[in-house]
């Protein structure tokens, strides 16, 4: 399998290191001639999209840069699409469930193809290149939700939730990193296409997550949970979250396969707790 992997960051490091036949590209996808320089010279079976903007420290930068948000995660997406398209390379495009806000309207969560609501900027930029990208053959959307990962890191989610004080009670779908890996690995052999949730079945709320982080990593951690409410009105966030809940029924239409949240949340922090003994 040969596989080119645009963005330098925490999912594409992760893509690039555990699919074989991966090579991580730094190259800017919103530029089409450095783009058609990384096909050329690797020439892949495969692209997958881990670039894009996310704000630093957190989405709410996107609301303030609005302009650098867009360019890389809908002008660089499309800019990306098209080279591939040209190549006649197949394209996953790792995108985001935080396209959707509260409530779904069916049961059983957000569909696939249902129509997203997004408020914030980081969310309007993701559902942009969602509306254009699953327009396209030879183009999987796999939309993940607070990745969490078994090894430390600024953007992992255990990470993220262990050094607030304060986090919302919400329940969310999620999705284990290890479970990602082998998802997109199976969307790239599969040559997919189409929008596919790539969350672990089940839920998880904040509080499961913590309450497994003082059972196996730090049995000292406080923290105060609290509302989305409470954050907004405190000023600790400059726009609302977004907290869903999202089915996913194409993934399993390829007999795809995602372990329950509840195991591989426990396996995780396994991980994680065994990685930050040995640092």
């Amino acid at each position: 399998m040969s596989v080119l992997v645009f963005g330098p960051g925490f999912l594409g490091h992760r893509l690039a290191a555990s699919l074989p036949g991966a090579v991580l590209s730094t190259a800017d996808i919103a530029d089409a001639a450095a783009v058609a320089t990384e096909l050329a010279r690797v020439q892949p079976r495969s692209v997958i999209n881990a670039a894009g903007k996310t704000g630093k420290p957190n989405v709410d930068w996107c609301e303030s840069h609005p302009f650098e948000t867009f360019r890389s995660n809908v002008t660089g997406a499309l800019t990306l699409a098209q080279a591939c398209h040209d190549a006649k390379v197949h394209l996953v495009h790792l995108a985001s469930g935080c396209v959707f806000y509260g409530p779904s309207p069916s049961p059983g969560g957000w569909r696939e193809d249902d129509f997203a609501n997004p408020s914030a900027v980081y969310s309007r930029s993701k559902y942009a290149a969602d509306l254009a990208l699953s327009s396209l053959p030879d183009v999987a959307v796999a939309r993940l939700r607070m990745p969490i990962d078994g090894a430390p890191g600024s953007r992992n989610l255990i990470t993220k939730l262990a050094g607030y004080p304060h986090v919302l009670d919400v329940e969310n779908s999620v999705t284990v990193v290890d479970d990602l890996v082998q998802v997109v690995g199976e969307l790239v052999e599969h040559r997919a296409a189409g929008v596919f949730h790539v969350v672990n079945p089940g839920t998880m709320r904040h509080r499961d997550l913590l309450a497994l982080y003082k059972e196996l990593v730090d049995p000292g951690h406080q923290v105060e949970l609290v509302t989305p409410e409470q954050l907004l009105q405190e000023g600790a966030i400059a726009k609302a979250r977004s907290n869903c809940i999202l089915s996913s029924t194409r993934l399993a239409d390829l007999g795809i396969r995602m372990r329950p949240i509840d195991v591989a949340l426990r396996d995780c922090m396994e991980q994680y707790a065994r990685a930050a003994k040995a640092a």
